[in-house]
């Protein structure tokens, strides 16, 4: 109980600290006493239970006016070097303004931002209105991060002038690359004149920056309020962020890949709101009456008055169309087959997001069966303990491969981003016997230990596992225990992301009861991972026992590369008993990087990233017609050298298990994308490298003794 005191104690002083504000109401604001709160329960939650405090002094003050700026104008279309200026008397002073509960900094800039989104409607469309000099000689630089804020309001219109002429001239390369298409095709094609290409890209650039405004205009006070809150959130570390009440709710759907509703996902294009994908085996999939392209008008609840949500906010019509399993909801659409009317009734359920759930499939090599997982991360639903999770998954999974007399398991980690550590220290579970799986430390405590308390042991045979850079978090500690076990050999770029922090959401409210309204979720760093063997996975990762070249060999997006991230360390080694599981080890790592060495494909990919790291640091682009198609063709002409870096047929066929046949022939969607996925595993030259070394792999004799 100790760590929850840390919390409580100070706590009824803290409440009479909130009580005592006088706030009034500011014009501005439709909630000023909602926003002064959350800054100040915040605070007080990052001070007493970040896992590392940090001073709230100038230079932290001086992140948050930068951050801020930056979130709001990340391109340099709104501010102006005078605007900065302006802002500036608070660079120093916004430490103490979060300390006391003050927005002055917050209104100036977002009262100011907001005349500026105004203004800028003016901006793009008197550019557009006329054709753009292609014959200039000009050039516009889009790393935005280092370039500085006009100088006036004329240099300003220059900058918007710069980026909607690179947005028109790559349209018109893409009309004009499309009718050297047609001309191949058909020699008689006559090609449209430069004009009217050129105008036809200003119309379409138009539009799009139309449409983006509408949904900027959509956006409420709340939005651009959480990008403040986050400004002052993210200066405690990366991880650690601020989550408005339906944040939160994405955060907990995809934390357990379900939902309740009909089942379709929704996007909103000019006033409408248009149906763009069912999902399968959810409730409007199974009626059969809604289509993709349908367009929503009005929403229903059961016998209730249809609501016109046609300009409604996409969020808010959502917020109509979802709700409890067992309604009904009955949407008036427009048919995009023939544009008539109709009342369409469904009845809400659960959703599954299939595609967030562990899925395998069985393929033949050197007539053995191997088994093939895919983890697309370690979920869980923390209300409905009996829900599926991914470690009941993983283990029914396991099960049926077993079934099936695979002799070997590879389990595909790559781009899992974590999720549920509760989960993944039950997946490493099942394959060793009882131990340590991972070491956890609260801020000023020692390292706590992590078990597997189940003796059992679900799968004791050849284990390789899949990662790539952004294998993250939960993934980094099932990867790093199994290989600090010598369970498992781990193939994959030269490191995973390095996401070794832990993420508590806590309700805000609950820090301040007598508030009513919802103040929405903290998700806030308040433990670090460490390895059994004692390094952290901070930074650094889990380092592949054999490392594969990839497009992001040489990238920067990993933990190591992001500003305020907590830096490696390690703690005292836990006491384990490695499993040796293999004989050959060493055998098989130096037979598969010799492999990889002599690969041509991979000495592709290898000079292929090296050739992205040097383009990814280009940021220049020529505005003169003329010399940015012959850039263009430059580029194009380099990348074909790496046309066929991953192009590749294993020749191996991989086919769903026995299991999952019954499901298959009931849901043809599923059925589908599942031999999609199998065709991919069969042109996947991570996964075919990946099967080389699962097939060399051999047990030793006392290993193969333990019991399933």
């Amino acid at each position: 109980m100790k760590r929850v005191y840390t919390y409580i104690l100070p706590f009824f002083a803290f409440i009479l600290l909130l009580s005592s504000f006088n706030i009034k109401n500011e014009i501005t604001n439709p909630d000023p006493e909602k926003d002064k709160v959350l800054i100040s329960v915040i605070n007080y939650m990052l001070t007493n239970g970040h896992y590392l405090p940090k001073d709230l002094d100038d230079d932290f003050s001086e992140k948050v006016f930068t951050d801020f700026i930056d979130g709001l104008d990340p391109s340099k279309r709104y501010f102006t070097q005078e605007d900065i200026q302006e802002f500036s008397q608070y660079k120093y002073q916004i430490d103490n303004q979060i300390k006391g509960s003050e927005l002055t900094f917050y209104h100036l800039v977002y009262g100011r931002f907001t005349e500026k989104i105004q203004t800028a409607k003016e901006y793009y469309g008197q550019i557009l209105a006329q054709p753009f000099n292609f014959s200039k000689k000009e050039i516009i630089d889009i790393n935005y991060k280092d370039v500085p804020f006009a100088e006036n309001q004329n240099e300003l219109i220059n900058y918007w002038r710069k980026q909607l002429k690179l947005n028109t001239i790559g349209r018109i390369q893409g009309k004009q690359d499309l009718e050297n298409e047609k001309v191949k095709e058909d020699k008689k094609f006559k090609k449209t004149p430069f004009k009217t290409l050129e105008k036809e890209a200003r119309k379409e650039v138009l539009k799009s920056m139309k449409e983006l405004y509408l949904r900027i205009e959509e956006l409420e006070h709340s939005d651009w309020f959480s990008t403040f809150l986050n400004s002052i959130v993210s200066g405690f570390d990366p991880h650690s962020t601020y989550m408005a009440p339906k944040i939160k709710e994405r955060f907990d759907q995809n934390m357990s890949g379900k939902l309740e509703g009909i089942g379709a996902r929704l996007q909103k294009k000019g006033i409408y709101t248009h149906i763009v994908e069912l999902i399968s085996g959810g409730p409007a999939w199974k009626q059969g009456e809604l289509e993709v392209g349908d367009i929503i008008l009005k929403v229903a609840q059961a016998d209730g008055e249809p609501l016109e949500i046609v300009g409604m906010r996409l969020d808010d019509a959502i917020k109509f169309i979802k709700g409890k399993k067992g309604t009904e909801v009955r949407l008036t659409v427009k048919k995009k087959l023939d544009g008539s009317i109709q009342v369409i009734s469904i009845i809400r359920d659960v959703v599954n997001l299939n595609e967030t759930f562990v899925k395998s499939s069985i393929v033949l090599k050197n007539n053995k069966k191997y088994g093939v997982i895919h983890l697309p991360q370690f979920y869980i639903d923390f209300k409905d303990k009996e829900f599926r999770d991914s470690a009941k998954d993983m283990e029914k999974e396991i099960e049926n491969l077993k079934k099936e007399h695979v002799e070997g398991l590879l389990i595909d980690l790559r781009n899992n981003g974590g999720g549920s550590l509760k989960t993944a220290i039950e997946i490493a579970g099942l394959f060793i016997n009882k131990g340590p799986i991972v070491q956890i430390k609260y801020r000023g405590e020692r390292p706590v230990i992590k078990n597997d308390l189940d003796s059992k042991i679900q799968w004791n045979g050849p284990l390789v596992i899949l990662v790539n850079e952004f294998s993250a978090s939960a993934s980094e500690i099932f990867a790093a225990a199994m290989q600090d076990y010598n369970r498992a050999i781990i193939l994959g770029g030269n490191q995973t992301y390095g996401k070794g922090t832990v993420q508590n959401v806590l309700s805000i409210n609950r820090f301040y009861p007598k508030y009513k309204k919802d103040l929405g979720f903290l998700k806030m760093t308040i433990q670090k991972f460490y390895r059994i063997n004692g390094g952290s996975t901070q930074k650094e990762g889990v380092y592949s026992d054999i490392a594969m070249p990839s497009r992001y060999s040489y990238m920067k997006f990993g933990e190591r590369d992001m500003e305020g991230s907590l830096e490696w360390d390690k703690v005292a080694k836990a006491t384990y008993q490695e499993a040796n599981s293999y004989e050959n080890f060493d055998e098989v790592v130096y037979n598969s990087k010799e492999r990889i060495l002599k690969n041509p494909k991979f000495k592709l990919i290898n000079e292929y990233a090296k050739w992205l790291k040097e383009e990814q640091e280009k940021t220049t682009f020529s505005l003169n017609y003329k010399q940015f198609i012959k850039d263009t063709k430059k580029y194009k002409k380099n990348s074909q050298k790496y046309k066929s870096a991953f192009k590749f047929d294993s020749k191996l066929h991989f086919v769903s298990p026995i299991s999952e046949l019954p499901l298959l022939e009931k849901d043809s969607v599923i059925a589908d994308k599942r031999m999609a996925w199998h065709t991919n595993l069969s042109k996947d030259i991570y996964v075919a490298e990946a099967l080389n070394v699962l097939s060399e792999l051999k047990m030793r004799t006392q290993f193969k003794l333990v019991k399933n």
